[in-house]
């Protein structure tokens, strides 16, 4: 294709477009070659040999309409999210473990394409930005990147006939392939441009940044997240001994050959400024104000607090050495809090600095502060922080109980089943009684402890009208005593009807039932058994001929067969740029320490928390606005308020074991602030 001499967004799209019908028939032939090449795939080969055929034009028409958009300079991934139920007056979008499956695969195939193509995107980044007329690319800027071709693959595999693991697994893959196939795509793209003499372009956002720099911002870009490289966990202990070292050091030289003064700090500790620690904590103090993933509005408000700080360590030597002392925790929750907006003129932020403003109003105002203030102003934040959060989620709150409910009805049913099992072994009820009771009946009670609630009224009364329909077949040997079932019959009646109402009952069935109720309640009215002869309880099956041992030989081999697509769901995304998320404690499938310590970072999460993952082929930040009383459903609110995930646990245990979730502000303000200081003393060292 002939280069434009003033290529657009348009004609660079264009160009693009004429390679999707070879780039569809390539992938095509590289996932057809990796499945025959290893045995390992050949679960997957009959779903994807039903529509195999199928899936290169599929690919092409999802790549051409992704790029038709992107070629008006709309983002192609722009829409509506799927999955969405209807409950009240909401859509909330639900995260099951199928599409946690599907965003892992997604971001394994992103991965592996910038991993291919990571300078050329890099390129393509800063030219569709200086198109805009942005000084700094932003992640949607370009509408090449790796996340457009992941989700075009995501919807071709969409129609292989294969379970939600099993289209991952093929995600996975085509990873490999699609990202060879796209670089000489994307190198063609660039030198195009480069011809056009629009080299600045292609390098006028990235020349400056030394190589480190750009592979950290290019991570960036991915994830939407400014986590540095960790640095040594150092403490505050350590701080004070390099301080003192230095200090010891320049004062033991001969004034003509003393090095020059520190520069003077920020900080102005007033009386008492010579006393032993100021000087770590002015340091220190200037680090943290000077963080700069901290929000301005709250450095305005941390240098205010900055003077009851100040007071508090005249009087409180374990300031200095104690990372876990309620002052660094309260500026520490501050930060993480404020983390989680993007913008300083948001108004939640707002909101929550004037609830600080009168927060630390009394820390101010005192000459002595005490660490027990502190405490009590960390508890205020904490209390403060969650109540907003499920302030945002209180429009869900209905909602999601109703769907968490749902998520328990089956569980429910088995544990009812069991309770009527033993129940009825001593009834002798009769056995369409018996199929009633533990078919249609425990439809019903699940259902209102569904709508209800399990302890509900309405839902303990379907329980004990069980008692009383056993009640009403049993003998009832004097004339009272028939007397007063009769009188009962008519409310017991209308209890059925309107159970069975509640499942939409089928009338066959309901008519069948209710004929034998009432032929049995005639008898027991007329002074007879409610059934002719006591029916001997359902033996149990007979047990077959011992198996041969080929033939248990064979059912192992059934068994491990079954169990094989299981892996499928607990191959690990190398994420490994991204080091607030230890990937390898969670993702060892067969490990009892990787489960323990996935369960205890499921545990951990609580209402408030922010959090950035990655869901539906993109990243978000998203505070944990409700938890669910089971804990098997977690409601995510985002940065707009009408941004809302419900999420399975099984779903956010996927997340984290492929490391798609992290907290944010994992690594705490302070020990930020103490890693750059021991780090700049070192230099000075």
């Amino acid at each position: 294709m002939v280069p434009s001499p003033h290529p657009s967004l348009a004609s660079i799209v264009d160009a693009a477009l004429a390679h999707v019908p070879a780039l569809s028939h390539a992938l095509y032939n590289g996932i057809q070659d990796e499945l025959k090449s290893r045995l390992e795939h050949h679960q997957l080969l009959a779903g994807w040999s039903k529509r195999r055929a199928q899936f290169a034009p599929d690919l092409e028409a999802s790549l051409n309409q992704l790029l038709a958009v992107a070629r008006t300079g709309r983002d192609p991934l722009h829409r509506d999210r799927p999955a969405a139920a209807d409950f009240s007056d909401l859509k909330l979008s639900l995260v099951d473990e199928s599409q946690a499956l599907k965003d892992v695969a997604i971001a394994h195939v992103i991965t592996a394409i910038e991993d291919h193509s990571r300078a050329e995107l890099h390129q393509l980044g800063n030219f569709f930005a200086a198109l805009r007329g942005i000084a700094r690319p932003l992640k949607n800027d370009n509408p090449l990147r790796a996340a457009v071709f992941a989700q075009a693959l995501s919807r071709a595999i969409e129609g292989v006939d294969l379970d939600p693991e099993g289209r991952a697994a093929l995600m996975r893959i085509a990873a490999h392939p699609l990202a060879i196939k796209l670089q000489p795509i994307y190198a063609q793209l660039c030198a195009e441009l480069r011809q056009a003499q629009l080299g600045g372009l292609l390098t006028s956002h990235g020349s400056a940044l030394k190589e480190s720099d750009l592979r950290q911002r290019q991570f960036k870009t991915l994830t939407e997240s400014a986590t540095p490289a960790p640095t040594p966990a150092a403490t505050l202990d350590q701080v004070a001994l390099k301080l003192d070292l230095m200090n010891t050091r320049a004062a033991s030289l001969p004034p003509a050959v003393a090095p020059a003064a520190t520069p003077p700090v920020a900080m102005h500790l007033g009386p008492g400024t010579g006393a032993p620690g100021s000087d770590l904590l002015s340091r220190l103090y200037d680090q943290i104000l000077a963080d700069d993933r901290l929000q301005p509005p709250l450095k305005v408000l941390m240098g205010r607090l900055q003077v009851a700080i100040v007071r508090l360590s005249r009087e409180d030597a374990s300031l200095l050495r104690r990372q876990e002392h309620p002052t660094w925790l309260l500026l520490n929750r501050i930060a993480a809090h404020g983390a989680g907006f993007q913008r300083p003129d948001d108004a939640d932020l707002r909101a929550f600095l004037s609830f600080l403003e009168k927060t630390i109003q009394p820390l101010l105002d005192s000459a002595h502060p005490s660490a027990l203030q502190f405490q009590q102003a960390l508890v205020q934040v904490d209390a403060h922080i969650r109540a907003e959060a499920e302030a945002r989620g209180q429009r869900s709150a209905v909602a999601l109980e109703r769907l968490d409910r749902e998520q328990r009805r089956q569980e429910w049913k088995r544990m009812l089943r069991d309770q009527l099992q033993h129940q009825l072994d001593d009834a002798h009820a009769g056995k369409l009684m018996r199929r009633f009771l533990l078919g249609p009946w425990v439809e019903v009670i699940a259902q209102a402890m569904v709508q209800h609630g399990r302890d509900a009224v309405h839902a303990q009364s379907t329980i004990e009208l069980v008692d009383a329909l056993l009640h009403s077949v049993q003998p009832h040997e004097d004339e009272a005593s028939r007397q007063r079932l009769r009188a009962q019959l008519p409310a017991l009646i209308r209890a059925l009807d309107q159970g069975m109402d509640s499942i939409a009952l089928p009338q066959i069935q309901r008519q069948a039932f209710m004929d034998e109720l009432m032929r049995q309640h005639g008898r027991v009215l007329r002074g007879l058994p409610a059934v002719e002869e006591a029916e001997a309880p359902p033996a149990p099956a007979p047990k077959g001929p011992a198996l041969t041992p080929e033939e248990v030989l064979q059912q192992l081999l059934d068994e491990r067969e079954s169990q094989l697509p299981s892996r499928w769901a607990h191959e690990r995304v190398d994420r490994g740029q991204l080091p607030t998320v230890p990937v390898a404690l969670y993702s060892e499938e067969h490990s009892p320490h990787a489960r323990a310590a996935l369960q205890d970072w499921i545990a951990s999460v609580q209402i408030g928390g922010w959090y950035h993952l990655f869901l539906q082929s993109e990243w978000i930040t998203a505070q944990v606005a409700w938890i669910s009383d089971s804990r098997q459903l977690f409601l995510f609110v985002g940065q707009m308020p009408d941004e809302r995930h419900s999420m399975t646990r099984g779903a956010l245990e996927q997340l984290v074991a492929n490391g798609l979730i992290t907290r944010l502000e994992e690594e705490a303000l302070l020990q930020r602030a103490i890693g750059t200081l021991m780090q700049d003393l070192d230099r000075a060292g």
